[in-house]
């Protein structure tokens, strides 16, 4: 596992070792109590990594308050080999590498950003490891799949139809090929729990999610409908939800950080033990 760790005092190479899991891209910034990962997996730019989905946040982020780090999870950005694949535990992978990275990097309490795929990642963090996460925040994060999910996703499984601003980032980070493969793969790997009972990919494990939790949603969200939204709220006792209005979150996250960057930190503060990982 290869860690990059970025600090006030500039860039510390690191390299962590595994027998089980590849390189680990991970910066950090910051000097306090918090800390954060972050897991670049979402379902529009699904295989992105924190510099070509996070990058604007990454920098809002107050690092007075704050120790930031962000990784990319095994087969995404520059955690390769090997290349990314998608059984149907890869949720639940990718939560446990997460945790034993942040283990590893010696932290004994973390909390949890999470976008897309990353948010579901962070549901279950959150419920499997409850007494290693101190608050969360998702978004744009689902628990089932639907008929209609699953449209959704078979439209954007050609990558030669996405959008050439969409498009662009990935294709200069993994080059053509392994993006147009990886894009396949992941529809058919989140599809396949169209087939389980209820679409059922983290629902069951809702009602075990035990930490401060923030669900934000984007009404212009193109790819996560609104539902997913109200029924993670619903289920996950406890929990607060915030709308951004005429805005899907993708805008929000690469062009417009400053407010989203604000709602994290107003929330981080009013709680006892601000500590922030982003998913």
């Amino acid at each position: 596992m290869v860690v990059r760790l970025c600090s006030r005092g500039g860039l510390l190479p690191r390299l962590l070792f595994s027998p089980q899991k590849p390189k680990i891209y991970v910066p950090t910034a910051g000097r306090k109590a918090a800390y954060g990962i972050h897991q670049s997996i979402t379902k529009w730019l699904f295989s992105g990594s924190g510099e070509t989905d996070f990058a604007p946040q990454l920098k809002s982020l107050n690092k007075n308050l704050f120790t930031v780090v962000a990784w990319d999870p095994r087969g995404y950005g520059h955690s390769r080999p090997p290349d990314r694949d998608f059984p149907v535990d890869f949720f639940e992978r990718d939560a446990k590498d997460a945790v034993d990275l942040m283990k590893t990097l010696k932290f004994k309490k973390i909390s949890l950003l999470g976008w897309s795929d990353g948010g579901i990642t962070a549901l279950f963090a959150a419920a499997k490891y409850p007494s290693y996460i101190n608050k969360m925040v998702i978004w744009g994060a689902n628990a089932y799949v639907t008929e209609e999910d699953e449209r959704i996703y078979q439209g954007i499984r050609d990558v030669s139809k996405w959008s050439e601003k969409a498009r662009k980032p990935l294709e200069a980070l993994y080059g053509y090929d392994y993006l147009a493969k990886t894009c396949e793969k992941w529809v058919d790997g989140i599809g396949q729990f169209k087939h389980l009972p209820d679409g059922n990919i983290c629902r069951h494990l809702l009602p075990l999610v035990q930490c401060p939790t923030l669900i934000v949603h984007g009404e212009k969200d193109p790819l996560v409908p609104r539902f997913h939204a109200d029924f993670i709220h619903e289920q996950v006792k406890g929990s607060r939800f915030r709308r951004i209005h005429h805005l899907c979150l993708y805008v929000v996250l690469r062009i417009k950080p400053g407010p989203h960057a604000c709602q994290v930190t107003s929330y981080a503060r009013r709680q006892t033990q601000p500590a922030f990982t982003f998913c």
